[in-house]
């Protein structure tokens, strides 16, 4: 693993989301980031429904009203303190987690 940070927690909004591009085993993937206060919460960018990136645009993410993490192509909503699909066509599934922690205001892979 890469002692790379990621991103600047600053640079994610409290609540909000960002993508990034990161390797992991080798294999170029995109990482969601979900900002908790001063934690964050990493998923790989894939639905499990489909195999597609979840965000409409590069790093534009969709939240509902309830809190979830949503796909934009098939609907499916996502506990973002879980991963696990709470409704859509993957419900009880989940998104693959990959462990992230802040050190000094830096967003880096945990490992």
């Amino acid at each position: 693993m890469s002692e790379q940070p990621l991103i600047a927690l600053d640079n994610v909004t409290d609540g909000g989301f960002a993508e990034v591009e990161v390797l992991i085993e080798g294999d170029a993937e995109s990482l969601l980031i979900h900002r908790d206060g001063d934690g964050v919460r990493g998923f790989l960018n894939i639905c499990p429904h489909a195999g597609r990136r979840l965000d409409w645009a590069p790093g534009q993410f969709l939240k509902s009203r309830e809190g979830h993490l949503v796909c934009a192509a098939h609907g499916a909503s996502f506990a973002l303190d879980s991963g696990e699909c709470v409704a859509g066509p993957c419900k009880g599934d989940r998104l693959r987690a990959v462990p992230l922690q802040v050190r000094d205001g830096q967003v880096f892979l945990a490992g």
